[in-house]
């Protein structure tokens, strides 16, 4: 778990006779580059919201101490009567991470964590299937190489509900678990290190963790509109969210893995949390803290050789050499978070006391990265500490070369979470297609002299390299330009070369049956954004590759696991499935979410009233719609703590009462019907033409 302004800040100067004139000179010469630079930050943030996708943006930057860029920009509620100010908060996403790093390297400073002692010397109850889980350290949790399998956010995103069962059964779902690779191997993103980390502070601290970094951070930098949702949250200084297939506001969203991504922040008080990487809060965390936190982590494990990126892992951080910045010798670090409605990048300028931050809802947090890029650069040039910005790069049109003919044996599958690659290579081109998505457009290269394959537009180069862990991989550098806002570099191990091998019979008979068959989520909270959404799972496997499930190799008769070591972003997410059958309904589970076969799902009584009514195992009751009811008005008796969501025949979701607040729905036409609530919960059904 991937994501604007407008407002321009004037600067207005009192003039006195008292002032020398070559001061004033120099006031209205500031005045002049601060109006400047306001101005096109605001006609920048406003692409964001009219081409790219984004509902409302706030920005600021942060220069010598002193904020001298604010605004923000975009739709918030849809009446038009709550104006967007630089006091709406939004949620950041992953960039809090930033806050779980420094709250960790506080503890080092104060020499009550060190980063390189066994993590279970200080939480005495993590345990894992995986016995190698007792070489996890902190500075594994923070620089995302500690080998666990990714993110356990069942119940974790919700609607106006700060539940905090994703904290509390971590360490349980974690014991039942194995490593996907030895801690230490390869850094590749990992939402439950942080969420871990977040414990390791609490166990060390003494201290839950939003009073913790209260005391520590927020109340020193005065960082009034900087929360957790275990705060109390003023509703009206939250941004409108919004999502394309609902016309109404939904409500808020609350992601309850704190430590992950569940700060609420905004921009101004991002860009005063970044005076701490300037050194300028010594009393927060040390000098030689924040230097630990700059270093390139990445190196430490499996990682493509340097190139334009942004992605190079540093602790906490995504980038510590970010590109465009590298181009200009200027150290840049940077940070972005997305959950699924807000979006968030702080970058950070360590060497020149600058920083940016960029937040949103609706977009994604690259395309506010390449605002905060932009709102840099110009203060840069402004300021002299750059002449000029330099242009868009390129890897040139590519020039055909002789291929060797054993490069043709990388042909095959590759593999990374949630997706399989096809590569062909014939004839001096390579080509990569997605089976599973066959109107996924096929990307050609041609072999160039370098030994890399290139595109014919020269923005994505393509390498198949061997590591030291014996595994090939998909090295991908690309040039992503965005018209208006500059431009992104990419440099990762895309996938890994899948090994193949026929099943068992019996193990193939088992997987046969499966096929086509849908499955629905059982254990995720009435409240959960997932409902939005299409939360169905359908089995299907890539005809040519009947070993894997997706990604996952298929290792028995009721297992699937990945096996791929990816690192960066390629396997963040490898929680393997485990199949079970329970009075005739087969179950998968992976990360402690819980999906049932179709089995599960009955059809609606037709009758004019009828009770549906939440079993003692909390699991979500699951309904189809009978022809003879299609058209006919369901109207719903609804318990306190419960919710529903309908479904047409293409799996779009028509009413979810968390978001509608209506009880009355007109049943579609191979439509599906969930009811979720707590324990005991009953549903009562009333039909109507």
């Amino acid at each position: 778990m991937k994501k604007r302004l407008i407002w321009i800040l004037s600067a207005t100067i009192a003039l006195t006779p008292l002032v020398p004139t070559a001061a004033l000179a120099s006031s209205e010469n500031v005045a002049t580059s601060n109006q400047t630079q306001a101005t096109i930050a605001s006609e920048k943030a406003a692409l964001l919201t009219e081409q790219y996708g984004t509902t409302s943006v706030q920005y600021a930057l942060i220069d010598n101490g002193k904020i001298t860029i604010s605004g923000q920009t975009g739709l918030n509620d849809g009446a038009g009567k709550i104006p967007l100010t630089k006091e709406t908060m939004y949620g950041i996403g992953s960039t809090s991470k930033m806050f779980t790093t420094v709250a960790v390297m506080k503890l080092v400073d104060e020499g009550k964590i060190n980063l390189d002692t066994p993590l279970v010397q200080y939480i005495t109850d993590f345990k894992m299937l995986d016995e190698r889980y007792k070489q996890i350290t902190p500075r594994m949790l923070l620089n995302h190489s500690s080998g666990l399998q990714g993110s356990s956010l069942g119940n974790t995103v919700l609607f106006n509900d700060n539940d905090t069962f994703a904290h509390d059964n971590l360490l349980e779902i974690l014991s039942k678990q194995r490593l996907k690779a030895d801690p230490g191997a390869f850094s590749v993103y990992c939402n439950d290190g942080f969420s871990l980390a977040e414990i390791l502070v609490e166990k060390v601290s003494g201290m839950n963790f939003t009073a913790f970094i209260h005391q520590n951070f927020i109340e020193p930098l005065e960082m009034k509109h900087t929360k957790t949702p275990q705060d109390v949250i003023d509703s009206s200084k939250l941004p409108g969210l919004y999502y394309p297939t609902f016309q109404k506001q939904l409500p808020n969203e609350t992601l309850n893995a704190i430590g992950a991504g569940g700060i609420y922040s905004t921009a101004e008080d991002l860009v005063q949390f970044s005076q701490i990487f300037m050194g300028r809060e010594k009393e927060i965390l040390s000098d030689s803290a924040v230097l630990a936190m700059e270093q390139e982590e990445y190196k430490k494990g499996i990682w493509p050789q340097d190139a334009d990126s942004i992605i190079d892992f540093g602790l906490g951080w995504d980038s510590v050499r970010l590109f465009p910045f590298s181009d200009y010798k200027i150290k840049g670090l940077s940070k972005g978070g997305d959950t699924i409605l807000y979006h968030a990048s702080l970058v950070v300028l360590p060497e020149q006391d600058m920083a940016a931050a960029v937040l949103s809802s609706g977009g994604s947090s690259s395309t506010n990265e390449l605002l905060a890029h932009e709102l840099l650069l110009q203060a840069l040039k402004e300021k002299g500490a750059i002449k000029d910005i330099k242009p868009e790069k390129s890897f040139g049109t590519p020039v055909k070369a002789d291929m060797p003919s054993d490069i043709t044996k990388y042909s095959g599958y590759y593999g990374a979470t949630g997706q399989i690659i096809k590569v062909a290579i014939k004839d001096g081109e390579l080509s990569l297609s997605v089976p599973s998505v066959p109107a996924y457009p096929e990307q050609n290269y041609i072999y160039t002299s370098d030994g890399s394959f290139v595109n014919e537009t020269g923005s994505s180069k393509v390498s198949i390299v061997t590591e030291k862990n014996g595994r090939s991989y998909l090295w991908n550098r690309e040039y992503v330009t965005v018209p208006g806002l500059g431009q992104l570099a990419i440099s990762q191990y895309l996938a890994e070369k899948l090994e193949t091998e026929a099943l068992s019979a019996e193990t193939e008979g088992v997987w046969a049956k499966r096929e086509g068959k849908t499955y629905y989520p059982v254990n995720e909270k009435y409240s959960s954004l997932m409902y939005m959404l299409d939360p169905t799972l359908k089995i299907s496997r890539t005809p040519e590759l009947k070993d894997y499930f997706g990604d996952k190799k298929i290792t028995g008769p009721n297992t699937a696991v990945s096996q791929h070591q990816v690192p960066s972003t390629g396997s963040r997410d490898t929680a393997g499935f485990s199949f079970y059958t329970k009075e005739g309904i087969e179950y998968f589970e992976a990360a402690g979410n819980l999906y049932a076969s179709e089995e599960i799902v009955l059809p609606l009584y037709q009758g004019k009233k009828s009770t549906v009514t939440v079993q003692t195992d909390g699991n979500a009751r699951w309904y189809s719609v009978p022809q003879a009811v299609v058209g006919k008005k369901m109207i719903v008796e609804m318990p306190e703590k419960g919710a529903f969501a309908v479904y047409d025949g293409n799996g779009a979701c028509v009413n979810y009462t968390i978001i509608s607040g209506s009880n009355e729905v007109v049943l579609p036409e191979n439509g599906i019907i969930v009811f979720a609530g707590n324990a005991g919960s009953s549903f009562i059904i009333s039909l109507e033409k």
